[in-house]
């Protein structure tokens, strides 16, 4: 399996580049106030362990499905686990209110693109992985933190830390902590920034399709 996860920190300097209220979203959840009670803490699990179970399917067919298969049968589960307008708002900044109705949805849908698409090239295969996703749950901020972690044969566990938004669909992933406590939001937003400041909104919608396109070509 080529799964990758990245290990350089962020400073915060990148991050106050973009302004906006993103620091709130990005920064380390730990420690978390409070747990929750059980009940919440189901529900804001659930969509987690459901998002597991589709990406085991994709790691356990993957040689059958190849990246464009697997993509297919991840899209629906990405779409449904995680809440892409409040990523993609956090991630564009102060660029977000900036924008139009249609260069929302249009950076939106490419943002979802580009997720689905990494999963597909980086989840390729499968050694015996498992993942677990631990029953209790944090409160901050208003926001749930489900820790959880994947378990590699003979090597050490990896843990992926979600901060999770309620919605009126439920709970849903508003970010990832790769490795615990590395924000995947500040990282994209790190990524992004030089296109937004040279090109504006039109150029990084168009810089997420093409890198998607070009992933689903590895």
């Amino acid at each position: 399996m080529r799964f990758q996860y990245r290990t350089r920190l962020l400073a915060t300097a990148i991050c106050l580049s973009l302004g906006g209220p993103v620091i709130a979203l990005a920064q380390s959840p730990a420690p978390a106030s409070s747990q929750v009670s059980p009940a919440e803490a189901r529900a804001a699990t659930l969509p987690v362990r459901e998002f597991y179970d589709a990406l085991l399917y994709t790691m356990k067919h993957a040689k059958q499905l190849g990246i464009r298969g697997r993509f297919a049968h991840l899209e629906p589960a990405v779409s449904n686990v995680f809440d892409f307008e409040v990523m993609t708002q956090f991630t564009v900044g102060q660029n977000w209110g900036k924008m139009t109705p249609h260069e929302r949805v249009a950076l939106m849908d490419a943002f979802r693109k580009l997720t689905t698409a990494d999963y597909a090239r980086s989840f390729n295969d499968y050694g015996g992985e498992s993942f677990v996703v631990r029953p209790k749950v944090e409160k901050r901020d208003g926001d749930d933190i489900v820790s959880t972690q994947m378990n590699v044969p003979d090597k050490a566990p990896i843990p992926f830390v979600y901060r999770m938004h309620k919605t009126p669909r439920g709970w849903r992933i508003v970010d990832i902590y790769l490795n615990g406590y590395i924000s995947e939001v500040a990282t994209r937003r790190a990524d992004f920034a030089s296109t937004l400041q040279s090109g504006g909104v039109t150029a990084l919608t168009r810089k997420l399709d093409a890198m998607a396109d070009q992933t689903l070509k590895n």
